[in-house]
C-alpha cells in the first residue's frame, strides 16, 4: 500500500524516503535486508505486523512496494522476481480463457514470447495494432478484448502513445490499459495519472540502474486491482527476494540524477549520428521529426536515454558496428550506469522474427549510460568507421 504522507513531496524526495521508514529497533536508516522466510508468531494467528511467511510478505519488499506505489502514484505496489514475472501474474490476473488482447507491433521480445507461446495455450487471443495510431488500436478490438498493452517509449523503435487518448479507448470499451513504463521510468512518465490501470516495470533496468539485480513490478491506482493482484502474487509466488528488494531501492534513491545524465547523454550522441554519414536513421522521441515527439513531450519530463539507429551496409555492418565499440558494452538489457549496445533482430528480439513485430535486420539500439559523453561520442565514431 502508498504511504500517503509523501503524496505532496516531489519525486526526488520520494524515490529516497517513501517506504524508507527508520528501522524501529535500531534506527538504521536503510530498511534492513530481512533474509528470513517465516516469523514467529504470538500465539496461533497472533502475527507481528501482519508477516507470516516470506511469499505472502516480508519487511523489506514491503518498503519497495511502498516506494514504487509511491514513484508511480498508485494505490498499490507489487515486487516481483522479473518484468516477464509480473507480466504472467498481471495477464492470469486480468483474462481467463477465451478473452482478447490487443498487444503494439512494437514491444520487447520476451513480452511477445509471452502473449505468443505461452498465454496463447491457455485460450487466451490476441492481435497486434499500431498502438501510436488510436484508429489502429479501435480497429484491433473484439468484443471479448480485455487487455490494451502499450509500451512508450517502445522497444526497440522508441514508438510513442498517447497514453491519455488510448486510455479513453479501453474504457470505452470495457478493457484495462497496461503500460510498460520501464523504458522512462516514473520519474520521466506517470501512466496512471493519464489513465492507465497497471504500470508494469522491469527493476531490472532503469529502476536497478546498476546491471546488478533482477526485477518487476506491478502498480495500480486501483484499490480492488490492487488486492486482486496481490492474492495472484500470493498464490503464484514468482516474488522479489529481500535482498533483491534492497537493491532496487538504493538504485531507485538515485534514480532522478541518473535519468537526467542519461537524457543529457543520449541527447548529444542522437546529435552526432544524425550528422553520420553511416547512419541512415536515427530513432530518439527527443528528435523533431520523430513519429509521436509532440505527444512525448507533453506526457514525459524528457525523453530518456535510449537510442536506435539505422546503419547503412545492412545487418552485417550492423553486428560489426556492434562488435567495434570499446566502451559500450555488447550486452543485452538496458537502463544500467554504463552503456550498452546491441543487435535487437539477434538477441532481443530473437524471438519475433517472422511476425508483425519483427524489427529491421540493420538496426542498432544503445542503452546511453552516465559514462562522459564526449567518450561516448568518440567510441561510437570510431565504431561506424
Amino acid at each position: 500500500m502508498s504511504d500517503d504522507s509523501h503524496e505532496h513531496q516531489s519525486f526526488e524526495t520520494r524515490a529516497i524516503h517513501a517506504g524508507n521508514t527508520a528501522d524501529p529497533l535500531t534506527g538504521a536508516v536503510v530498511p534492513p535486508i530481512y533474509q528470513v522466510s517465516t516469523y514467529k508468531q504470538d500465539g496461533v494467528g497472533g502475527l507481528r505486523g501482519g508477516y507470516e511467511y516470506s511469499r505472502s510478505a516480508n519487511p523489506t519488499r514491503t518498503a519497495l512496494e511502498e516506494n514504487l506505489a509511491a514513484l508511480e502514484g498508485g494505490r498499490r505496489g507489487l515486487a516481483f522476481a522479473s518484468g516477464l514475472a509480473a507480466e504472467d501474474c498481471l495477464l492470469r490476473t486480468l483474462l481467463s480463457p477465451g478473452d482478447h488482447v490487443v498487444i503494439p507491433n512494437d514491444a520487447y521480445g520476451g513480452t511477445f514470447r509471452l502473449f505468443a507461446k505461452v498465454v496463447s495455450r491457455w485460450g487466451v487471443e490476441w492481435s497486434v495494432a499500431d498502438t501510436s495510431d488510436a484508429d489502429s488500436v479501435r480497429a484491433a478490438l473484439t468484443p471479448k478484448t480485455k487487455v490494451i498493452w502499450v509500451e512508450t517509449p517502445s522497444n526497440p523503435l522508441l514508438g510513442i502513445t498517447d497514453i491519455a487518448v488510448v486510455a479513453d479507448i479501453a474504457r470505452t470499451a470495457g478493457a484495462k490499459l497496461v503500460v510498460d513504463n520501464t523504458f522512462a521510468s516514473p520519474y520521466l512518465q506517470q501512466p496512471l495519472a493519464l489513465g492507465a490501470d497497471v504500470v508494469v516495470h522491469s527493476l531490472t533496468k532503469y529502476m536497478g540502474g546498476h546491471s546488478d539485480v533482477v526485477g518487476g513490478a506491478l502498480v495500480t491506482a486501483d484499490e480492488a486491482l490492487g488486492e486482486e493482484l496481490a492474492y495472484h502474487q500470493n498464490a503464484m509466488g514468482a516474488v522479489a527476494g529481500p535482498f533483491d528488494s534492497w537493491v532496487v531501492l538504493r538504485g531507485i534513491k538515485t534514480l532522478a540524477v541518473r535519468m537526467d545524465r542519461h537524457a543529457e547523454n543520449a541527447a548529444k550522441i542522437v546529435e552526432v549520428l544524425k550528422r553520420h554519414p553511416k547512419v541512415t536513421k536515427v530513432l530518439y522521441p527527443g528528435l523533431p521529426e520523430h513519429p509521436g515527439h509532440e505527444i512525448a513531450a507533453k506526457q514525459m519530463r524528457n525523453f530518456g536515454g535510449m537510442v536506435s539507429f539505422q546503419v547503412a551496409g545492412g545487418e552485417e555492418e550492423a553486428v560489426a558496428v556492434c562488435a567495434r565499440t570499446k566502451i559500450f558494452t555488447l550486452a543485452e538489457s538496458l537502463g544500467g550506469v554504463e552503456s550498452l549496445i546491441e543487435h535487437p533482430g539477434r538477441m532481443t528480439h530473437a524471438s519475433v522474427a517472422g511476425s508483425a513485430l519483427e524489427v529491421p535486420a540493420d538496426l542498432i539500439r544503445v542503452s546511453v549510460g552516465i559514462e562522459n559523453a564526449d567518450d561516448l561520442i568518440a567510441d561510437l565514431t570510431q565504431a561506424l568507421g
